[in-house]
This record gives structure tokens, C-alpha cells and sequence, in this order.
């Protein structure tokens, strides 16, 4: 059984609540009018406009009682979750010399992670369903949930290294909830693309299950963490409390990737326009964009 929020559906991200074993938040996230699946500013206010309603529990009641006790994550497009940041608005801003434009985007991005990685945690515990790619911003956000179930076709990484810059919001504090620091360090830095098993053995994936079952591998999650809910959210309220983003240190973060953005060489802009165009094409020709080859686990470990 489904019921739609009683607010206008955002251009991009679509809600419906689900009655699995418990009432489920169920959001949904498509590319762009181009077929792009990156952050816009746009998409980032959507993704605030709907963290705005889940706090306002009158709005939410308008629509189904109580916010629900879970809620996942999952992209409308079959070749990526998501591709992160939105490398035409970088570059516009770094060719324009904006460093202040640049900024706010970087710091309502952080909040968004940090908001669905952190302020519904008493009450709802978060999914991520992974059924394609997860690069850069994208990897984040499948991150900052409590549980990642990923489909056995998907894989992760962060590019950004590629044109001179690096992951802007969490990525350090999340990863490090799930790996050491230095795994972290070289995922962030060696702009490799790991499948879904690779990253379940290093522990940064939770389930990896065969293509076209994730739903019904949350429906299977969702029902057997329901049996022993209240403990399992109060182990999941002190890992967050122990690790996870340091809010302080995330706009340090903020502020040294835009530093490092306005300072980006030729070479490196070149890179950021080349991405661009492969990225166009891809929408074209339906292709992933082969940004690097899986590695072996032992390369990270």
C-alpha cells in the first residue's frame, strides 16, 4: 500500500510511504531533464525541502500520522545512484572566479549529508539502496545511511582527485565510521571505482544481493531489524556518537576544497571539462563512463 505526500512532488525527488513490516519512507531520486544524475543546486534544496518537512511533524502527520520509523534512499536511473557533485556549476564558478557561489553550494551540500546522516536517528533508522554507480557526492550520500544495500552490478568511487580536488562532504567522517582512517585516505585519493563485493569485504557495503532483488532485500532488512528495533537503534545512536562527521572539521573541509578549486591548474580544468564531455556522451550513447577499473581489495587494505 502506498500513499504520496501531501506537498507538490519536487522535480526530482519523489516520496511515497510504503507499508512494509513497518511504514516506510520511500525516496526517490532521478537525473535531470539531460539525463545527468548529479547534485544541481537545485537538487540540493530539494533534498533540503524535504529534510525541512521531516522536521515539522505536523507535516508530516498531514500525510501519514507519524514519521515513519524507516526511510531509504534509491535513484529512478539504472546505470547510477548517483554521480556526485555537479562538475558544470565547478567549473562555471571557477571560471567566473566566484569563490563565495562556490561556497554556499559546498556548505548546503555538507548540511544535507549531515542533516540525513545525523538528526533522525532517534526515531528512523536509513537505507541506502545501491543498483548502479556511486561517484563522489553520490558515494557520500549512500554513506550518511545507517545501512547500505548494494545490487551486485553496482560499484563506488571518488573521482575527484582526477581534476585537483577531493570529497567536500563527510566522506572523511563517514568512511571512518566503517574503515580505518587511512583506508579512507587512499579511497578518497586513488581515483579507483570498487564493485559492490570488494567494498562488502572491506566493510564499507552491508549486503550485496543479485541484480533486480534490492527491494526485496530492504523488505527482508527492514523486517528482521524491526524484531529488536529499539536496541539496534541505540547501538546505531552510539556509533554515531563515537565516530561520524565533526560538523567543525566539515566546513574546515568545505573551506579547503574551495581554496583548492580557485586555484585549480590548466591541466587540471582540462581534466574537469573532459569529465564533462564524457559524461554528456554517455547520456548519448547509454555507456557508464569508465572512470577507472575495479581494484583488488589488497590495494586498499
Amino acid at each position: 500500500m502506498q500513499h504520496a505526500l501531501n506537498t507538490a512532488a519536487p522535480a526530482r525527488v519523489s516520496t511515497q510511504i510504503r507499508q512494509l513490516a513497518e511504514r516506510t519512507l520511500w525516496v526517490n531520486v532521478a537525473p535531470d531533464a539531460n539525463g545527468v544524475h548529479n547534485f544541481t543546486p537545485a537538487l540540493v534544496e530539494e533534498f533540503h525541502g524535504l529534510i525541512g518537512q521531516m522536521r515539522i511533524p505536523a507535516a508530516v502527520a498531514g500525510a501519514i500520522g507519524h514519521p515513519p520509523p524507516y526511510a531509504v534512499i534509491q535513484s529512478s536511473d539504472p546505470t547510477y545512484f548517483s554521480q556526485g557533485g555537479d562538475l558544470r556549476f565547478f567549473l562555471d564558478c571557477i571560471k567566473r572566479r566566484d569563490a563565495q557561489r562556490l561556497r554556499e553550494y559546498s556548505m548546503r551540500c555538507l548540511d544535507a549529508i549531515v542533516a540525513w546522516s545525523t538528526e533522525f536517528k532517534g526515531n528512523m533508522a536509513t537505507i541506502s539502496l545501491v543498483q548502479g554507480r556511486a561517484l563522489g557526492g553520490g558515494f557520500e550520500l549512500a554513506l550518511a545511511a545507517d545501512h547500505i544495500i548494494a545490487e551486485e552490478q553496482s560499484s563506488f568511487g571518488f573521482p575527484e582527485i582526477m581534476f585537483g580536488l577531493f570529497p567536500c562532504s563527510g566522506a572523511m567522517g563517514l568512511l571512518c565510521e566503517r574503515v580505518a582512517p587511512k583506508v579512507a585516505e587512499k579511497l578518497m585519493t586513488n581515483k579507483k571505482v570498487y564493485s559492490a563485493a570488494q567494498l562488502l569485504e572491506m566493510g564499507l557495503v552491508d549486503e550485496v544481493v543479485p541484480q533486480g532483488t534490492g527491494e526485496l532485500a530492504v523488505e527482508r532488512y527492514i523486517r528482521e531489524h524491526a524484531s529488536r528495533r529499539k536496541a539496534r537503534m541505540m547501538v546505531r545512536q552510539a556509533v554515531r556518537r563515537s565516530a561520524g562527521i565533526d560538523y567543525a572539521e566539515g566546513i574546515r573541509v568545505v573551506d579547503d576544497w574551495v581554496e583548492a578549486a580557485m586555484q585549480l591548474s590548466a591541466e587540471e580544468v582540462r581534466a574537469m571539462e573532459m569529465l564533462i564531455l564524457m559524461q554528456a556522451g554517455e547520456q548519448k550513447s547509454g555507456r557508464p563512463v569508465a572512470v577507472e577499473a575495479p581494484v583488488p581489495v589488497a590495494r586498499v587494505a
